[in-house]
């Protein structure tokens, strides 16, 4: 259940959570985005849904895991620093597996 901003929303598109504002709901779950709506879902400020479908990442998996490599250059003779690297790389691999 990607989280999309509504600049990169088009129509066609299903919602996977409802759109509300306070209390009220202005589009049900399941619901098939046409160009109309997603006027009024920018109009009214909303900055983000949930849009029915696969997350998709912008970075490729490669990418991500070369910069946490790079990230944790500097303190790899430190344990916990690479406790942490390792759990970021095994919460990397689980997020491209889906």
């Amino acid at each position: 259940m990607p989280k999309a901003s509504v600049d990169k929303i088009e129509p066609g598109m299903k919602l996977e959570k409802s759109v509300t504002r306070g209390d009220m709901v202005l589009l049900k779950e399941g619901t098939e985005l046409t160009e109309h709506m997603i006027i009024k879902i920018r109009n009214m400020g909303i900055e983000n849904v949930y849009i029915d479908g696969p997350s998709q990442y912008s970075i490729p998996k490669e990418e991500m895991l070369a910069q946490l490599d790079r990230r944790f250059k500097n303190v790899e003779n430190k344990p916990y620093m690479n406790l942490l690297k390792k759990l970021a790389r095994e919460h990397i691999e689980v997020l491209y597996e889906q």
